[in-house]
């Protein structure tokens, strides 16, 4: 019976793994012709009308977002509930998230992996041990890497664990209230009023880094939505099915740009990977390449603003990075962690290619029949 189910199992993974390998693949180097770029049109990308008041001005001016009015929002066929936004933010207001994931977001009580190795004192400030050595990058490159570069992951409110694949009441911080805020603003404009922001994962990327196939099904509520936000460079994403039998739509995905998993969407399998400069060149994409927004906002913003001295640092960091937001409710509406009870769910699936960030290079070959994969899906959506 075990050796049937795994021979079940290995080639329901067949078609999404060879898609994930073809775009891993750095020589030769993967055709990108079929990845969706959603504002260039698709016949399978819709727009979306959102619904004028259900973010106000204000309160979306507050988050650093544009009106409501001038958003780009996509549906993708074939994948009900889920959402694209292309960039909603202000000139020069993503430079402020950018520097919370950086300087505000990785300190104590929050949990990164820097912990699972080094000693508290190490970690106390992440930033603060890090911004001359950034600063210093500018003009030796082989200067050794400051604790930030190694940053993988930052966990905030619940603290999703790694090895038990769960969340516990007994692991847990205040959620910041700023990010909070911003993710309750994007979902109340994407008609999610009820969403409660208590679990975030931030992940960095480096050139080298890709984010596994996985399903995000650690958390109690399944229904409400997965809020994903982009900043830096971009990458590829691949979007897939219930099950591994299917191949994925590989999409761009670029700095200020966020998707809404819901619905059917929710328990759909992903994976990242690549990373990829921004299209145009230049070190920083054009959205981050201004100053930061100045420090006298009306009405009063929810983040402090980014000085000109921090995004000297923050810029220098995401020349060759992307950083990832991830912020997810957990508990269905009024209920609480069952007493007692073993929250862990199992990943019979998981592999070493499932780990959730991977540096190793991909064997070459074996692409020719991902390649095909691609396409037939391409044409389905």
């Amino acid at each position: 019976m075990g050796k049937m189910a795994a021979c079940r199992l290995e080639q329901g993974e067949d078609a999404f793994r060879k898609i994930f390998r073809l775009y891993k693949r750095r020589n030769p180097p993967p055709d990108l012709s079929g990845v969706l770029e959603f504002t260039r049109g698709h016949p399978g990308v819709k727009p979306k009308e959102l619904t004028i008041g259900a973010l106000s001005d204000h309160d979306a001016c507050r988050a650093g977002l544009q009106p409501l009015d001038q958003w780009k929002v996509y549906g993708l066929e074939g994948y009900p509930g889920f959402l694209f936004v292309s960039n909603p933010f202000l000139p020069g207001w993503q430079h402020r998230w950018v520097r919370q994931c950086l300087k505000v977001y990785p300190q104590k009580p929050n949990v990164c992996n820097l912990d699972l190795h080094m000693r508290a004192e190490q970690t106390a400030n992440i930033w603060e041990s890090s911004k001359e050595q950034l600063r210093e990058r500018a003009s030796d490159r082989r200067s050794q890497k400051s604790l930030l570069e190694k940053l993988r992951w930052v966990t905030l409110g619940y603290h999703y664990n790694w090895d038990t694949k769960k969340y516990s009441v007994d692991h847990h911080s205040t959620f910041p209230p700023d990010l909070a805020e911003l993710s309750r603003c994007v979902s109340r404009a994407c008609g999610f009023s009820k969403f409660q922001p208590e679990a975030g994962i931030l992940n960095y990327y480096h050139m080298d880094s890709s984010l596994g196939i996985h399903v995000d099904e650690s958390e109690l509520d399944q229904h409400s939505p997965l809020l994903s936000f982009c900043f830096g460079q971009s990458c590829i994403y691949l979007l897939g099915g219930l099950s591994r039998e299917l191949a994925p739509t590989p999409m761009m995905m670029h700095s200020g740009d966020i998707m809404i998993m819901a619905g059917p969407s929710r328990l759909l399998y992903h994976a990242v990977p690549r990373i990829l400069p921004h299209p145009g060149g230049g070190l920083l994409p054009p959205s981050l390449t201004g100053p930061p927004s100045d420090n006298t906002p009306t009405p009063p913003s929810l983040t402090e603003p980014c000085s000109s001295q921090d995004w000297e640092v923050c810029a220098q960091y995401l020349h060759d990075s992307r950083i990832n937001m991830t912020v997810r409710q957990v508990l269905e509406d009024g209920c609480s962690f069952p007493v007692g009870e073993d929250m862990r769910h199992e990943q019979i699936h998981a592999t070493k290619e499932d780990s959730y960030h991977q540096d190793e290079p991909e064997t070459p070959g074996q692409e020719g029949e991902g390649q095909h994969l691609l396409t037939k899906r391409i044409k389905t959506t």
